[in-house]
């Protein structure tokens, strides 16, 4: 038996001390939790050069003149690269509509903490396109120019910067419909992919674009290696994969996005379109191609493309 004065300490001394410890130890690791949250996400403050640089990258989009190269020195941290892109936003003549979600290239996924990452879609920058049609779409004449089949989601819901995690069936329920599309990628700049996330991010996520085609009847209900993807440029196929492909699937890249934008205070409206990243990859097109883009029982569409024409 434990005598009256082991109890005594057990039970006013040992257990306190227990439960302080223990208070102690999850109190530190949300400090460093937010602290690697802060790290990860906080957009630095912006320099006279680096808004140098937004202006630069945002005149080039708005008259479609090409740039040789980036125009200064690449940004150094995720932080600054974001300070650009959102100094680049506030300069643009539109609202942000949605927001297109990528893969980091490998070598920066290395270097930096996230895997994806993110760019506004503006407003006159969505396009319908009917199943078993051809459209036209704009790219930068002289610059770089590509179709990405994509995943495009559309929230059914107002989602505040709550700054929580989300599970599938959570993420499921934020989504209304989701549709087979494609996103233009497009820039002034012919080696802005080369450069990597760090141009990629500042330049709006190379982003000219998102074609938003036939809606996937009960997309969240199926495998996400049921659902193919086929792109064909001018005849040769360039890229054939299915959902799968895409890491974590279209809902992965949605949790990313909501982190993101909560970390910097964006809430995104009911009806806002998210563009899930590439399937089959990031495929090269001229002026004069012709891309099909093909979802199997899905549907289909085609894009050929146009020069981009100045906005002034």
């Amino acid at each position: 038996m434990v005598n009256w004065a082991e109890q005594t300490v057990n039970q006013f001394i040992r257990k306190p001390l227990k439960l302080v410890y223990t208070i102690g130890l999850e109190m530190l690791r949300l400090q460093m939790n937010s602290e690697i949250k802060k790290n990860v996400y906080e957009v630095a403050s912006l320099s006279e050069r680096d808004d140098a640089i937004s202006a630069c990258l945002v005149e080039a989009r708005l008259s479609a003149s090409p740039l040789a190269d980036f125009p200064d020195r690449l940004p150094e941290t995720l932080g600054q690269a974001y300070a650009i892109q959102a100094a680049s936003i506030g300069r643009w003549p539109e609202e942000v509509a949605g927001w297109k979600v990528a893969m980091m290239p490998p070598a920066d996924r290395e270097r930096f903490p996230d895997e994806r990452l993110a760019g506004p879609v503006f407003s006159s920058s969505f396009h319908r396109v009917e199943g078993s049609s051809c459209k036209s779409t704009p790219v930068y004449e002289g610059g770089f120019a590509a179709v990405e089949a994509e995943f495009v989601l559309e929230l059914g819901t107002t989602v505040p910067p709550l700054g929580r995690g989300y599970s599938d069936e959570e993420l499921s329920e934020l989504v209304a419909a989701a549709y087979c599309g494609a996103e233009i990628a497009s820039s002034p700049m012919a080696g802005a992919n080369k450069n990597g996330a760090m141009s990629i991010i500042s330049d709006f996520g190379c982003n000219a674009g998102v074609m938003v085609g036939p809606e996937i009847p009960d997309w969240a209900l199926r495998p996400l290696d049921s659902m193919p993807v086929t792109v064909t440029v001018d005849d040769a196929v360039v890229g054939e994969k299915t959902a799968a492909a895409i890491p974590g699937g279209p809902l992965q890249a949605l949790r990313f996005l909501l982190g993101h934008c909560a970390a910097r205070g964006i809430e995104l409206p009911a009806g806002a379109r998210v563009s899930s990243g590439a399937v089959t990859g990031v495929h090269a097109v001229q002026l004069n191609s012709l891309a099909r883009v093909d979802f199997g029982p899905f549907g289909w569409f085609e894009l050929t493309f146009e020069p981009m024409s100045p906005r002034k």
